[in-house]
């Protein structure tokens, strides 16, 4: 799975947010394999001018066919996960 933060006014290390994606994704039934901090990216596409990339996360993660919905439930009011994609190996 992919996530792409919303650090922007935060304060703290990124670190803090990878254990705060970790802990969301075990509550919704996930068992983190690894997580791999991607940097700081460009955004293919820029829909706000003051905002052009943000960090990217790369998560994999072992779970059942729920969690996906379960974890978008969790953070989709969360302001510092802008977007998460699920992929399927």
């Amino acid at each position: 799975m992919t996530i792409i933060l919303d650090t922007r006014g935060y304060d703290s290390p990124v670190a803090t947010l990878e254990e705060k994606v970790t802990e969301l994704l075990k509550e919704s039934g996930g068992d983190v394999e690894s997580l791999e901090n991607l940097g700081r990216r460009d955004f293919t596409r820029v829909t706000e001018k003051d905002h052009t990339g943000d960090t990217y996360l790369q998560v994999v993660v072992a779970g059942g066919a729920t969690l996906p919905a379960t974890f978008q439930e969790k953070v989709h009011l969360d302001k510092l996960i802008k977007r998460t994609m699920f992929q399927s190996i």
